[in-house]
């Protein structure tokens, strides 16, 4: 059997670079809380890696604690991810590709210009979603020429997903090409992955199989499988060493590796050494003699098997399961689970089947050794397991404080939840936790390691989601609803809605002038406002208190009347007169001939901003929205008279 490796096989450039800053960042702050957007890459012994190194995976910056650094992974982010992620005081350590990148720069500056930008690659992969987030998500996605000949522009500026098969960029070119769309094409696939699937592709046409090395959520591994199937019909993708069919390739005498561009060097390297050392050629081994070997191996089951078995004999001490094999079964009371008083009499008859987990293969006495508790607790596995693929809650008790987290046990199994995920608020003790149980979400599982990671911020955060969903289906514009008025800023006050913010600008507060919210508003204050505008994508809301009360000029007969005496506050200071506001929203004039039954020459002599007067009204128009006003008619006849002075009303400027 001869083995060859393709060239440019392994990690990329950007892979390795992702990974080195990561390692760095964990080598330089080993008390900070790292997480990753996502995985770092896409291959499961790399991620369980970084995990054991304390590196946490989040999907979104809202997850992480102000003060946490957060990986930006080599597919890269939107750009709305840094403003969050800038909001919720993070520190980036951005490892996106350069080539990627370079796509964001191509893509945003295509978009600024108004170009009808459009990205050839796969809309569910992270970096093609990364890539659409730089021109506000309104990419045209194509990915095959089918998909092509529904594009409804006349012109496209078109990148692609760095791992594209080249075929396909230049298929959909083809297609949008002869739809007479004008085209401008910037050729982002990766140069290494390109030589990454020519070389496989030459590979695969000399051998007689091929074994693709990669994660199963890797695009371009999978990309590289379908190139290398084309040229070549055994040809198999695997994660490790544990996916290799061996028996199929024994049949091949010249097999070709080839990996993605996120598989370590290290599962490489096994997958060569382990097919090597099953090479049967090079052992001197027949095939009787090799599947000899294998029955034999068949007929013994192996530590952690599950195994059915007969009861031979049983005792208070122990069970003599005949499994069908050279060796009995021996299971001990202590890995049976025994309510108080119970015996293993109790419990089992010679002939009953039984169901273990295979423990120890080999006892003193050439036995196997079996627990029932330890396939109780594969059953618990397979209920987090379960859990973790539906996305459902599972109660676990906190049993233990540990740097960085807690231990939770969830039945038999203990998990670990980081610091980060104990509550969707910042937590700097967990000692508050210990002893509580929380409903948890699983976000990693590793069986053979025996670990599980839950997230109780992860509920958190769902619960808050749904409350905020029923939140919003309850409202709607021209709603009138109580809130509380939470915070100030110079622009208005934000409001509380029962669980949600919205904006009550400071036009919107009063019918009159304000300088600031706090003039008429106090933090905690109830109030009722009108809902204005609603905008749920961007989680925004526009609120009117102003909208509550009539516009004053609406109601102007309704309160004021021509003769009428009204006490009102002086706001501005004319040369002319004075402006004198009556309720928010509503001025009247006081010429300066009507402020005094004397001749005033400078009317800063007589009235100051902010003073309260009583003045008569002298005219209403409704249609000028116009007051006129007297103070000195207001003030009775004793004062003493003296020659008015006239001036024309047309000569009297608007209030500024």
């Amino acid at each position: 059997m001869e083995v060859i490796r393709a060239e440019h096989s392994g990690f990329c450039f950007g892979v390795r670079a992702a990974i080195d800053k990561t390692l760095e960042q964990i080598r330089k702050h080993p008390e900070a809380t790292i997480h990753t957007c996502g995985q770092l890459i896409h291959n499961a012994s790399v991620t369980e890696e970084l995990a054991r190194k304390g590196v946490d995976i989040i999907s979104s910056p809202e997850e992480a604690s102000p003060g946490d650094t957060v990986i930006v992974r080599s597919h890269g982010e939107p750009a709305a991810f840094y403003r969050a992620a800038e909001k919720c005081g993070l520190n980036v350590v951005d490892a996106t590709c350069p080539f990627v990148a370079k796509i964001h720069n191509l893509v945003q500056d295509a978009w600024r210009r108004k170009k009808h930008v459009v990205i050839v690659g796969d809309r569910t992969h992270p970096e093609v979603i990364g890539i659409n987030g730089w021109c506000e998500n309104e990419a045209v996605i194509i990915h095959s020429a089918e998909e092509a000949q529904a594009y409804p522009y006349d012109e496209a500026y078109i990148v692609s997903q760095t791992t594209l098969n080249h075929q396909v960029l230049d298929d959909v070119v083809a297609v949008l090409k002869k739809k007479g769309v004008r085209t401008e094409v910037q050729n982002t696939i990766c140069n290494a992955t390109r030589d990454r699937q020519q070389a496989a592709a030459e590979l695969a046409e000399t051998c007689d199989a091929m074994v693709i090395i990669g994660g199963r959520n890797s695009s371009n591994t999978r990309k590289l499988f379908e190139i290398c199937k084309k040229k070549c019909n055994i040809s198999i993708f695997v994660e490790n060493i544990a996916d290799l069919p061996l028996k199929q390739l024994q049949k091949c005498n010249r097999i070709g590796i080839a990996a993605g561009a996120s598989t370590p060097e290290r599962d490489i390297k096994e997958v060569i050494a382990t097919m090597s050392e099953n090479n049967i050629t090079n052992e001197n081994i027949s095939m009787a003699e090799f599947m000899d070997e294998i029955d034999a191996s068949l007929r013994l089951p192996h530590t952690g098997d599950i195994v059915n078995g007969k009861v031979d004999q049983v005792n208070d001490n122990e069970v003599i399961v005949n499994m069908g094999c050279k060796k009995d079964g021996i299971l001990t009371a202590n890995e049976v689970s025994l309510e108080e008083g119970q015996t293993l009499t109790d419990l089992f008859k010679v002939g009953d089947e039984v169901q273990a987990k295979v423990i120890k293969t080999d006892d003193s006495d050439g036995g196997i050794l079996l627990s029932k508790k330890r396939l109780e607790v594969n059953e618990h596995w397979n209920e987090i397991n379960e859990a973790l693929e539906n996305k459902a809650n599972i109660d676990v008790k906190v049993v233990k404080a540990v740097k960085g987290g807690v231990i939770a046990v969830y039945k038999e199994v203990s998990g670990f939840i980081p610091l980060s995920q104990l509550s969707n608020k910042y937590v700097e003790t967990a000692d508050e936790f210990l002893g509580q149980v929380l409903s948890v979400k699983v976000t990693r599982v590793d069986q053979r390691r025996n670990r599980a990671v839950f997230s109780h911020k992860a509920v958190l955060s769902e619960e808050r989601q749904k409350q905020i969903d029923e939140i919003w289906s309850g409202l709607n514009v021209d709603d009138v609803v109580e809130g509380t008025v939470m915070r100030f800023t110079d622009y208005g006050a934000f409001v509380d809605l029962g669980g949600i913010d919205g904006l009550l600008h400071i036009s919107e507060i009063s019918w009159g002038k304000l300088k600031h919210p706090d003039e008429v508003l106090k933090i905690g204050q109830k109030i009722n406002v009108k809902i204005l505008s609603m905008n749920r994508e961007k989680g925004k809301i526009s609120l009117g208190l102003k909208q509550t009360t009539p516009e004053p000029w609406s109601v102007i007969n309704d309160n004021y009347s021509v003769g009428q005496t009204v006490k009102g506050t002086v706001v501005q200071l004319k040369e002319y007169g004075a402006f004198v506001e009556l309720e928010p929203g509503l001025d009247g004039l006081v010429h300066i001939s009507e402020v005094a039954n004397k001749r005033v020459a400078n009317i800063g002599d007589e009235l100051t901003v902010g003073q309260e007067v009583n003045a008569k009204i002298l005219d209403i128009d409704t249609e000028r929205k116009r007051i006129s006003l007297s103070i000195k008619d207001a003030l009775g006849e004793d004062a003493p008279e003296e020659a008015p002075v006239e001036e024309a009303e047309e000569d009297i400027p608007e209030e500024e």
